[in-house]
């Protein structure tokens, strides 16, 4: 299965770039911030190891040092609790932004490429990518923040103490240096091996999910049920991997906290011993030793979740629409399509179109017709750009529909498929889905002309009635006919109709038919229907059996021919 590509890490960290510029005074606010706060925080050990020295010294200074150090930690947690504010903000800030670039550019990919890839790797992308980056963005770039900043700076304060004592820090630096080398190589590839298993659960849970009737009817259960756990094991097994990649990690960060500590114990010894260092200074060089302990581990425990949400962000990057150069921006001369030898394939060894010949001229009015499985989905899905053919060509005016751009295509042919959807949004925001820009009276024409007038009638507030959940429920066969608006709207001189009154009765359908032929009076229509009554009022109709073309004339001439559409006919007559 083909699965969308990954950004680069260039590609990320020029993302990273951008999103720096875009919110540079953001940033840096928070950024100062956590500043404040670790410079606060790092005056305690230093206020503490004067307590140490002044054991013996006067009461009141004591108890000044004593409120001192009281009056720091405040100030540290207030600025560290504003600074983790602002960061959950602009963290929320960028996730939305992330979350609209992706939206936007899923909706420009070519349906051809997303039906390749499967629904289940966009959907990963679009959810668990995303609510991972989210994770990462409101509690892991922040704490991850304060925690290296404590660390750097606790360093510093280190060295300017007692640079002998920070000869100590030595191992800590091998340590996890040598570690983070070994580990960081090794999660990228583990992490997206993972993600792609935990795709492939969502597109069988998906898939299964939405053929539940057809896989019932078949006796499929076990089978797809079979399919998801091992796609489950799969996910599970990624899952393991990066689990034991870890623990194996783990004892090594560990050791890196703890013999420091040991070695600074060691010098300081050796140091107090030979008037190198005081009781103070070895006191306040153990509390810093300690208060890096915590953001280090802080830090060390953050890191899976840091690699995994950047490998999610690169999913997510990866999800781009070709250039809008990519394809050819000439437009067609004239209206006429033509079918070539046309060969096509979902797979390399299993071929559904075989050598397919058709002209269509401008305005006429073709109906496809043939058993189920013959290929007519197939073939409407082609003549309307949405699949490249493996061999052979289908051109519009005598340009390659394939090989257009796709803002040229969409203004020559449309599709309309049985599938229907209603947007989250007003009445006004579904019907205005096509490019371009409609006064009300043309938005009210368009759902009169499809035989909405009565149900919008109805509607509480018009063309401003929210609809979807949690607002107006839309009956399937209404969403059939908002997708019927549209492409009224859209006013293509091509629509390929594919079983696009599938969902209403027959006499509605009728009804409907008969209102589209004014409003798409001179147009080519294409449609492809089981209901043989569109067939008995096309110009022609195109009879498709296992991949081919096998009868192609008026509906008298091929009844009066008794070839396979009459039977056809006598088959649709028997049944109703």
């Amino acid at each position: 299965m083909l699965r969308f590509s990954l950004a680069t890490g260039a590609q990320a960290r020029s993302w990273a770039r951008h999103t720096f510029r875009a919110h540079r005074r953001e940033f840096l606010t928070v950024l100062a911030l956590l500043c404040l706060a670790t410079i606060a925080g790092l005056v305690g050990p230093q206020i503490l190891g004067l307590l140490v020295d002044s054991v013996t010294g006067s009461a009141s200074r004591i108890d000044l040092l004593t409120l001192v150090f009281v009056a720091v930690l405040i100030v540290q947690a207030t600025l560290r609790r504003f600074a983790r504010v602002r960061a959950g903000m602009l963290g929320e800030r960028v996730l939305a932004e992330t979350r609209e670039g992706f939206v936007e550019q899923a909706l420009r990919l070519p349906l051809a490429t997303v039906e390749a890839a499967g629904t289940g790797d966009l959907l990963s992308r679009a959810t668990t990518d995303a609510d991972r980056i989210d994770y990462a963005v409101r509690n892991g770039v922040p704490e991850v923040s304060v925690a290296l900043i404590t660390v750097l700076l606790t360093v510093v304060a280190m060295v300017l103490t007692s640079p002998l004592l920070s000869l100590a820090l030595l191992i800590a630096v091998a340590l996890i240096g040598a570690s983070m080398r070994w580990y960081s190589r090794r999660v990228p590839a583990i992490a997206e091996s993972m993600m792609d298993a935990w795709a492939d659960v969502q597109t069988s849970t998906h898939e299964t999910a939405d053929g539940a009737r057809t896989a019932e009817a078949l006796g499929l259960i076990g089978r797809r049920i079979a399919h998801g756990d091992r796609a489950v094991d799969a996910a599970a097994s990624g899952e393991r991997g990066l689990r034991g990649l870890i623990v194996r990690w783990i004892p090594w960060a560990r050791l890196a906290q703890v013999l420091p500590l040991a070695a600074i114990l060691l010098i300081g010894v050796w140091g107090y011993a030979n008037g190198l260092v005081g009781l103070g200074t070895i006191a306040t060089m153990m509390v810093y030793m300690q208060a890096i302990a915590g953001p280090l581990e802080e830090v060390l425990w953050w890191i899976e979740d840091v690699q995994i949400s950047s490998t999610a962000l690169r999913r997510v990057l990866g999800v781009r629409a070709p250039d809008a150069g990519s394809g050819s921006a000439e437009r067609p001369s004239r209206q006429e399509i033509v079918v070539r030898d046309l060969r096509y394939g979902y797979s390399a060894d299993r071929e559904v179109l075989h050598g397919i010949n058709l002209r269509i001229p401008p305005g006429e009015r073709l109906a496809i017709v043939g058993p189920s499985g013959a290929g007519k989905s197939t073939l409407g899905r082609l003549l309307a750009g949405v699949a490249a053919p493996n061999s052979g060509s289908v051109s519009i005016g005598g340009v390659e529909v394939s090989r257009m751009a796709d803002d040229v295509l969409r203004g020559e042919v449309l599709l309309l498929t049985q599938e229907h959807h209603v947007f989250a949004g007003t009445l006004r925001d579904n019907l205005m889905l096509p490019a371009g820009e409609w006064t009300d009276t043309a938005l009210l024409r368009a759902l009169d002309s499809i035989g909405l007038a009565s149900w919008f009638t109805a509607l509480p507030d018009g063309l401003d009635t929210r609809l979807g959940a949690g607002a107006v429920a839309v009956p399937a066969a209404i969403a059939q006919q908002l997708a019927l608006a549209r492409v009224v709207l859209a006013d293509p001189h091509t629509v390929v109709l594919d079983e696009a009154t599938s969902l209403l009765d027959t006499s509605s359908a009728r009804n409907l038919e008969r209102s589209l032929n004014g409003v798409l009076s001179g147009r080519t229509v294409i449609a492809i229907a089981h209901r043989l009554h569109t067939a008995a009022a096309a110009d022609r109709v195109a009879v498709v059996e296992g991949g081919r073309i096998t009868e192609l004339g008026p509906h008298a001439d091929l009844l009066a021919a008794n070839g396979p559409y009459a039977r056809l006919v006598a088959a649709a007559s028997t049944v109703s």
